[in-house]
């Protein structure tokens, strides 16, 4: 059962709609996104890209640029080596295209995530010296790659590492021990010797900060190399960044350039997928060109993904773009008969009872664990991991939830591990099969997670009596977007609503449309996207409900009208 509650949040609203020129109840939703102050109303309302941090704020970028502009000058062979999802894929276009208009020699490698795992190893090291590599610089991995960039760095590579993962620590009597690789430079914002003030850069973000810095050291002109905002935008959707600070700007301006993008890879994979162009936002990278970005890491080769954005003409994009999309088709029906066998394992072995779900698929495709784990995590609200058989050893993703450090957990049980990585909500990790039983004991007898803790919450803005909605407000609301992680649709509640004429609509059957009633008679329309014969089955039991929606305008053959998109329902209690 989920737990309601209404975020009550205080400051001086009137006051501040006043300064902003924005109602009141744009003023609260502000507040309740944590944005205090005025400066930080300021930035969260109208910054800009001229707002952004100095990249060079942050540890080691000045070596890092120092290096490469002195590798570029000299001619030596450079090689990008990035990550196979979204993140990876676009810092290692980011640093590609970087480098290459600024005259570099410069390649890229992506492991393969089945062959070689996520990050550097010895294999991609040994390539680049065969092929002739004198520098490599790493992004959106490296942080962790201790051993195999001491390996590289023996074998006379130079080596900068850009990342943005937390840096892995030993805990030495309640101290935290960093481990930072001995690369010839390190720029990741998580060191604690960083002093750059936003720490929640994706990977690609920190890469164009890298291309950034390089520019202006080489003194050309930053402006020139504005249009990979829109890769910035996509990874940090894409990865599931918070939505805060230089996330807002950064994917603010790239989705504005995204709709006019000149990128033959992108508009071939808008369009393939049906994007509509003028609407483009967040949620369209999130769930429908974000996910074909990762198809192709996940069953077949990134590399393919980066083929689409370094596409030279429409042909080939198309054909790219086609691709991606058949895969991720053929993803989405192999995660829905994964989410299938995971239930039926939960709901008939004693794993139903576990606070930690350790749920044990040895012929799931390793690449759509993590997806699985996150739809458990949705279903149960639990932390999940989700474990598969791999060539070598047993591979999973884990998922978790609000209350349970997923990565710090794990380094209680590290000896259970030949690999693993990760942060707070979502973690990667290889054991052997023989260890699998073990480790959902042990994670099991780790967690201290209370039935408080796995109920789940639901934050309501405010309660928002229907005839508040009006298409002013709808407009307002606009400018708070983008929504994602970290700045969510603002979520309003009513209650005593009845429920007019309910029916399932949709070629799928998965659409529940009705009226809602206040008792001052105030009507609206509603849709509803969940499990519609449940909810429909409450509707018929109850005379008055309670709703949490979010407004919207529907269009339907050139006519408007408002309408409320519910989100949970319960009965009058």
């Amino acid at each position: 059962m989920e737990k309601w509650f209404v975020t009550m949040k205080k400051a001086d609203f009137a006051s501040i709609g006043e300064k902003y020129q924005i109602s009141p109840i744009l003023a609260r939703l502000i507040r309740n996104r944590d944005v205090v102050g005025d400066e930080a109303v300021d930035f969260y309302l109208n910054g800009t890209i001229a707002d952004l941090y100095d990249g060079m704020l942050m540890k080691d970028m000045d070596r890092a640029v120092a290096i490469l502009s002195e590798k570029i000058g000299s001619g030596d062979a450079i090689r990008v080596i990035g990550d196979y999802d979204i993140d990876g894929v676009n810092a290692t276009y980011i640093l590609q295209e970087g480098l290459s208009q600024l005259g570099a020699d410069v390649d890229t490698d992506i492991p393969d995530r089945i062959k070689d795992g996520y990050g550097l190893n010895r294999q991609l090291i040994d390539r680049a010296i065969e092929d002739g590599i004198n520098t490599i610089i790493t992004c959106d991995n490296g942080i962790a790659a201790l051993e195999e960039i001491a390996y590289g760095k023996e074998q006379g590579l130079t080596i900068i590492v850009t990342d943005h993962h937390e840096i892995p620590f030993l805990d030495a009597g309640g101290e935290k021990e960093y481990l930072i690789p001995q690369a010839d430079a390190v720029v990741d914002p998580h060191r604690p010797d960083c002093e750059y003030p936003f720490k929640g850069l994706c990977g690609a973000a920190v890469a164009y900060k890298v291309v950034e810095a390089l520019y202006e050291v080489m003194q050309r002109d930053v402006d020139d190399i504005d249009y990979l905002m829109e890769n910035v935008a996509i990874a940090t959707v894409g990865d599931v960044m918070d939505l805060r600070g230089e996330n807002r700007v950064f994917v603010k301006q790239g989705l504005e350039m995204l709709k006019r993008t000149r990128n033959e890879g992108l508009k071939a994979l808008i369009e393939c997928t049906q994007v509509p162009v003028e609407r483009l936002n967040a949620y369209h990278i999130g769930f429908v060109l974000g996910p074909c970005i990762n198809a192709s890491g996940r069953l077949d080769t990134a590399k393919r993904a980066l083929g689409l954005l370094c596409a030279q003409n429409r042909r080939d994009a198309v054909m790219l773009a086609e691709d991606l999309k058949a895969l991720n088709d053929s993803r989405k029906e192999m995660t829905e008969k994964g989410v299938e066998q995971a239930i039926e394992q939960i709901e008939t072995t004693s794993l139903k009872e576990d606070k930690v779900l350790v749920v044990y698929l040895p012929e799931c495709h390793e690449s759509i664990a993590g997806i699985i784990a996150g739809r458990i995590r949705e279903r149960y609200y639990r932390p999940v991991f989700v474990l598969t058989k791999a060539e070598d050893g047993v591979k999973g993703s884990g998922r978790s939830i609000e209350a349970y450090n997923m990565f710090e957990e794990m380094c209680k049980c590290r000896a259970l591990f030949t690999k693993f990585g990760g942060h707070k909500l979502a973690a990667g990790l290889s054991l052997e099969e023989e260890n699998v039983e073990r480790f959902r004991q042990v994670i099991n007898e780790l967690a201290n997670l209370t039935e408080e803790d796995m109920t789940e919450k639901v934050s309501i803005d405010m309660q928002l009596p229907l005839s508040y909605v009006t298409e002013g407000l709808i407009d307002e609301l606009e400018l708070l977007e983008p929504f994602g992680k970290g700045n969510p649709k603002p979520l309003f509640a009513e209650k005593n609503l009845k429920v007019i004429q309910p029916r399932i609509i949709g070629k799928n059957h998965n659409v529940l449309k009705f009226q809602v009633e206040d008792r001052s008679g105030n009507r609206m329309e509603a849709v509803y996207f969940g499990e519609v014969q449940e909810c429909l089955k409450t509707m018929e039991q109850s005379v008055e409900m309670s709703f949490t929606y979010y407004p919207s305008i529907n269009e339907y053959k050139g006519r408007k009208s408002m309408q409320i998109i519910v989100v949970n329902y319960q009965k009058n209690l």
